[in-house]
């Protein structure tokens, strides 16, 4: 007799890693789950508190992907820890999805907030924080190992990596500054959309190794004190390419050292388009990139505030409203609204929902 094809599995703080993974007999552990996942299967992590300093290592299909779910957006919480780890979760598997998880870093030593290195693997709904937040992890990174709250990396090959719509904050500590420590760091191809980036002691989002062919679009980032987006290549794993033919369109990068910057191997086809770009202390350095359509204002959040405990939709009468280039724009926006909601694509990680904000999802910001 064959046996029956499992398609979910079951995660819970109270379950036991003896159990077999089912609704009424859960995993303790997500890295359990990992190495009962086949492809097709979907991980169903329930609200709880889990520790963090794991790596997965099961790969799905381009059709049937393994996707690790929080039952509760944000309700199963990956929590510090200081087992050795430098990475809160460490995915080597490809076409994984990792959806709706909070990481957080407080206490721990981790480098990495969510570390992705497998191809067509997905970073989604998540919300990422505290990470390098002890001087040892920062030393540690500053060393040369670097830090990110999450990094899509081809170092064992991976392409095609997607970070969506994402709350990342709080990393690095807040009195000094650093270009190997990142918000959102990639190496390699893939999307950068509908994320909200803040309090960063480097680049809010950064492009390095072998970063190319990257859609960066609708991210709101607010105080890197880096670049709020950098594109660029070098110190290459694989190639020697220059990051190019890239798209970096519909972005707010407001309050940030630096506004959009290229740096190291860059090509020419990099499009630039109707960005918001403004109140940064420089807001362009550009190599060779021509950039087009760009909103020179302030862009009226509904309540700015620096440390990450805003609201950073926009107000109506904010520039970046209807503002934005269509093509490529994601088809809702960071709190799940379709996009456009008037005669054209708001800039930023939020569409505005004129006049009427009520049907809004309840806070987008980090609490």
């Amino acid at each position: 007799m064959i046996a029956e094809l499992i398609i979910d599995l079951y995660v819970s703080s109270t379950g036991l890693d003896v159990n077999p993974g089912t609704r009424d007999l859960p995993f303790r552990t997500i890295v359990k789950a990992s190495q009962a996942a086949q492809p097709g299967t979907t991980v169903h992590v329930a609200p709880g508190t889990y520790e963090g300093g794991f790596q997965t290592t099961a790969s799905g299909t381009t059709g049937a992907p393994i996707r690790y779910v929080s039952d509760v957006k944000w309700g199963a919480k990956i929590v510090g820890s200081n087992n050795g780890e430098q990475e809160g979760w460490d995915n080597r598997g490809s076409n994984v999805v990792i959806d709706g998880f909070e990481v957080d870093g407080s206490g721990s030593s981790w480098l990495f907030g969510i570390y992705t290195a497998g191809s067509n693997s997905v970073v989604q709904n998540t919300k990422v924080h505290d990470i390098v937040r002890s001087s040892d992890a920062f030393s540690k990174a500053s060393t040369g190992v670097g830090g990110a709250g999450i990094m899509g990396d081809s170092w064992t090959g991976g392409t095609n990596i997607k970070v969506l719509g994402n709350v990342v904050y709080n990393i690095g500590p807040f009195d000094v500054s650093s270009s190997l420590v990142h918000g959102v760091y990639m190496a390699t191809s893939g999307q950068v959309q509908n994320n909200l980036v803040g309090n960063v002691v480097g680049d809010g989002i950064t492009t390095w190794h072998d970063a190319t062919n990257l859609k960066i679009l609708n991210n709101t980032v607010f105080q890197a004190r880096g670049a709020g987006v950098m594109i660029g290549s070098g110190d290459h794993y694989h190639t020697k390419s220059p990051n190019d033919y890239s798209q970096i369109s519909n972005n707010i990068l407001y309050d940030n050292a630096k506004g959009i910057q290229e740096h190291g191997n860059v090509g020419s086809s990099n499009a630039y388009t109707n960005n918001l770009v403004y109140g940064n202390r420089t807001n362009w350095l550009l190599r060779s990139g021509k950039a087009t359509g760009t909103v020179s204002a302030d862009p009226k959040f509904i309540n700015y505030v620096r440390s990450g405990d805003g609201d950073y939709r926009l107000s109506p009468g904010s520039p970046a409203i209807d503002a934005g280039d269509s093509t490529n724009a994601p088809a809702v926006d960071l709190d799940g609204v379709s996009r456009p909601q008037s005669k054209g694509v708001d800039i930023g990680a939020y569409e505005c929902v004129l006049p009427d904000r009520s049907k809004r999802a309840s806070a987008a910001g980090p609490p």
